[in-house]
């Protein structure tokens, strides 16, 4: 399929075309500047059962490259995006990885929303030495010197998120998550965090992304009476827990804290009865107060249809692609290698989560960590974390001292 160029108007049309290049600006400036530009490929889900992750990126990216074309591009030349709609669909995420770089010979790649679908394209980037950024909140462990990660892991959120709840809630815990390798590996972490705090675990079930009925779980978390549910469901479909779990009357009484509700505009399209409360830590909220952040929500708002919310997912593509600029500037090329050296320098930015430094270990980020808990619609900051480093990855990854080394480990915890 090919991709199409769409103009900004169109730009509030997600899904609307399954493969779609981004941001007419680009190409406005491309012929104010007129040079050749700079290609940024872009593979997201803007449809399909975790679509809504997609929709939420997608903006994040786009801003980025607008306001860098707006102050003249990068060497002389505008970003042009060529992007493509995946549809939650790992098939055609390899397809279209191929398409960027075989046909469209992009100069830089973003995107992917699951670690599944980020699995099955980055080999292909790092075949073809092609700079790649993965910017989803994940579950940590990727090691690889062509890939940047500017997405929050366990070891900066659920570190911070569980031992929270625990203490707030309860020792008795149920755990719940989807069942590919984000869930797994990220409830894995929350039963580490919630066991060394001294908490016990009552069951744990995993749910495909195309379950939609909850009501056997919530009969065995009834049967269990655990003081908490830690959770990692994803998608459009795993939002039927929370409507259900409302319904049969438990809200109120066993509460919730959740590894990735709110990346996807959640609070928007639950009713406000059914989000309150739920506990949740992320790299941004769109009430955290840096010195750029609410200028930078202000802004995004404007590039937003009513159904999309400003997330960490959109923050760290922004910021993923300021970094990028950055390092394209220090290094004066877009040669591969001089921008990895620019990005391992210790680059950091001041961006709208705050200040974001790239670890040279691990090609992953070092940044703020919040607290944040579903308050009328809203999200209500309850604690914040300065200069969280990326310590599960660590654990198994020194790029610095092994170079070579192309794989995304299962740390073993």
């Amino acid at each position: 399929m090919s991709s199409t160029r769409i103009t900004r108007r169109n730009v509030l049309k997600y899904g609307a075309m399954l493969g779609t290049a981004l941001a007419a600006p680009a190409l406005i400036q491309g012929r104010a500047l007129g040079a050749d530009p700079i290609k940024v490929g872009f593979i997201t889900d803007l449809t399909g059962p975790i679509g809504a992750s997609g929709q939420a990126a997608k903006p994040g990216l786009e801003f980025a490259v607008k306001r860098i074309n707006e102050n003249g591009g990068l060497l002389g030349r505008p970003l042009e995006i060529i992007a493509y709609d995946a549809q939650s669909n790992i098939q055609l995420y390899t397809q279209y990885a191929q398409q960027l770089v075989m046909r469209d010979n992009v100069d830089i790649i973003f995107g992917a929303t699951s670690s599944s679908a980020r699995e099955a394209i980055r080999p292909i980037f790092t075949r073809q030495n092609k700079l790649y950024f993965y910017n989803g909140a994940y579950e940590g462990g990727v090691c690889d010197r062509n890939t940047f990660c500017f997405g929050t892991t366990p070891g900066q959120t659920m570190r911070r998120l569980v031992p929270h709840a625990v203490e707030k809630w309860g020792k008795k815990v149920y755990v719940l998550g989807a069942d590919y390798n984000y869930g797994q590996i990220t409830a894995k972490w929350m039963t580490k965090y919630a066991t060394d705090a001294g908490a016990e675990i009552l069951g744990s079930d995993f749910f495909p992304l195309d379950v939609a009925d909850f009501s056997s779980t919530i009969a065995r978390i009834q049967g269990a009476q655990p003081d908490l549910i830690l959770e990692v469901l994803v998608g459009s479909n795993h939002l039927g827990f929370y409507r259900q779990w409302e319904a049969a009357g438990l809200k109120n009484s066993i509460p919730i804290a959740a590894a990735a509700f709110g990346v996807s505009s959640e609070l928007l399209n639950l009713d406000t009865s059914t989000t309150e409360g739920i506990l949740t830590s992320f790299g941004f909220y769109d009430t955290v107060e840096t010195e750029t952040s609410q200028d930078f929500v202000d802004a995004m708002r404007q590039e937003l249809p009513d159904s999309v919310e400003v997330t960490e997912v959109g923050t760290s593509h922004y910021e993923a692609v300021t970094a990028w600029a950055k390092a394209v500037e220090l290094a004066g090329t877009l040669d591969r290698d001089s921008l990895i050296d620019a990005l391992e320098s210790g680059l950091s930015i001041d961006g709208p989560t705050g200040r974001v430094t790239i670890d040279p270990q691990t090609h992953h980020t070092v940044r703020s960590i919040y607290l944040g808990q579903a308050k009328g619609g809203k999200w209500d900051i309850l604690d914040s974390y300065a200069d969280q480093p990326p310590v599960d990855t660590a654990m198994v990854c020194d790029l610095q001292a092994n170079p070579d080394t192309n794989t995304q480990f299962v740390i073993d915890i």
